[in-house]
C-alpha cells in the first residue's frame, strides 16, 4: 500500500512542477537515474532516505506528502476556453489543485466544519442570455446581495461553500471549474490575471457549476451564457442602465470608469452589456472595438486595471485558527501550508 501511494505521489509531484523524468534527473543532479525514477513511479521499487529527502527537495514538497493517502478526486473539470497551454501545463495546474484541495478539506474534517454548497437551479433549463441574467438576479437574491456591488467575490464564493484556488501559472490560463468527490464544488483561476478579469473568471465558471443547460446549447453558447451570468452577477443590468441610460447614441470612457471602480467589471465588459441590453446599437460597439484596436493610447486607457486584486485567504485563516485551538500542532501546520515551521512560529501573534 506505502509503495502505491509513494508511486502516485512521486509523479503526482513531478507532473505538478512540469518536469519530465529527464528533467527531474537534471534537476537531481543525476543524483537519481531515469529508470530509478520509472521504476518509482511504478511501484517496482522505493528510494532509500538519502534519496526520498533528494526528491522532496527537487519537487518541494514535503517527506510526508509521499505518504499521504489519497482523499479526492476532480470530477467534471471544465476548463474555461480552449487552452493554449501545453498538455504538461494543463497536467501541473490539476496536481496542483488536487494537492490544494486534499489539504483545504483535510484542515475542514480537523475543525469538523460542515461547509457545503446547496445551491441547486436544476429546475430552469437555460437556453438565452436573457435566462441567464435572470439566473444571476435570482442568486443575487438567494444570498440577500440585492443590486449593490460585490465588494469580494473570492470570498463570498468561499463562503458559500465553493473552493477558490488562486494558481500563479501562464497568462494564457483564465480558469477551470469541476466538483471534488462529485460533492465539493471548486473553482480555480489564474492569481496573474488583473482584479477585473479574475473577479468575472471566477463567476463565469460559477455559472459552469450553476447552471443547467438545454440540450441543444453547445460548447459556444455555454461559454457566451456563463459570460452574461458573470456580467449580470457583477453589475446587474437595472443598476447599468439606471446609471447609463436606456438609450444612448455614445457612452464616454469617464463614465464608464467610476462603475469600473465600484463594481469591478472591466471597460471591455460593460460595453458589451451596453450591447446586448440595446443601450448602444450593434454598430456603435463595433465601432467601439474598431477605435481600441486602432488607438495604442485609447486601448491602454480601456484595458487599465481599476480594481484591487483579490486574494483567497481562507484556508490560512483555518490553519491558523487550528493552531490557536489547539487542533493540530505547528509541525502540522507546516506540513499544511507548505513553509517551513520556523516562518509560522515567526507569524504566530497571538492578541
Amino acid at each position: 500500500m506505502a509503495n502505491e501511494i509513494f508511486s502516485r505521489r512521486l509523479k503526482s509531484a513531478r507532473l505538478m512542477r512540469g518536469l519530465s523524468m529527464d528533467g527531474l534527473c537534471d534537476k537531481m543532479k543525476k543524483a537519481v537515474s531515469k529508470q530509478s525514477i520509472s521504476k518509482y513511479e511504478n511501484g517496482k521499487m522505493m528510494p532509500d532516505s538519502t534519496t526520498l529527502i533528494a526528491l522532496s527537495q527537487a519537487l518541494s514538497v514535503s517527506v510526508d506528502y509521499f505518504f499521504r493517502p489519497y482523499t479526492v478526486s476532480l470530477d467534471g473539470m471544465e476548463f474555461r476556453k480552449k487552452s493554449k497551454l501545453r498538455v504538461s501545463s494543463l497536467n501541473a495546474i490539476k496536481e496542483e489543485v488536487l494537492d490544494e484541495i486534499e489539504r483545504y478539506l483535510e484542515i475542514e474534517n480537523l475543525l469538523e466544519m460542515d461547509n457545503l454548497f446547496t445551491v441547486d437551479y436544476s429546475d430552469k433549463t437555460v437556453a438565452t442570455a436573457e435566462d441567464a441574467r435572470e439566473m444571476a438576479v435570482r442568486l443575487r437574491h438567494d444570498w440577500k446581495l440585492g443590486e449593490d456591488a460585490i465588494n469580494n467575490i473570492t470570498f463570498l464564493l468561499e463562503e458559500n461553500g465553493i473552493k477558490v484556488i488562486l494558481i500563479d501559472t501562464d497568462e494564457k490560463f483564465d480558469g477551470l471549474s469541476g466538483f471534488v468527490n462529485k460533492v465539493h464544488p471548486v473553482i480555480i483561476a489564474n492569481k496573474q490575471a488583473v482584479a477585473e478579469r479574475q473577479r468575472f473568471t471566477a463567476l463565469h465558471e460559477l455559472g459552469h457549476l450553476l447552471l443547467h443547460f438545454a440540450a441543444n446549447i453547445d460548447i459556444q453558447d455555454k461559454e457566451r451564457l456563463c459570460n452574461v451570468f458573470a456580467n449580470e452577477m457583477l453589475l446587474p443590468s437595472s443598476q447599468f442602465i439606471e446609471m447609463v441610460g436606456a438609450s444612448r447614441k455614445d457612452i464616454s470612457l469617464q463614465e464608464l470608469i467610476p462603475l469600473q471602480k465600484q463594481y469591478g467589471l472591466s471597460i471591455d465588459a460593460m460595453m458589451y452589456k451596453a450591447k446586448e441590453l440595446g443601450v448602444i446599437t450593434e454598430q456603435r460597439y463595433k465601432g467601439y472595438c474598431i477605435k481600441k484596436n486602432a488607438s495604442a493610447d485609447f486601448h491602454k486607457q480601456v484595458v487599465e486595471t481599476r480594481y484591487p486584486q483579490e486574494d483567497s485567504r481562507r484556508f490560512q485563516i483555518l490553519v491558523y485558527k487550528a493552531i490557536s485551538q489547539e487542533v493540530i500542532s505547528i509541525s502540522k501546520a507546516s506540513s499544511l501550508l507548505n513553509c517551513p515551521v520556523s516562518e509560522i512560529r515567526s507569524s504566530i501573534n497571538y492578541i
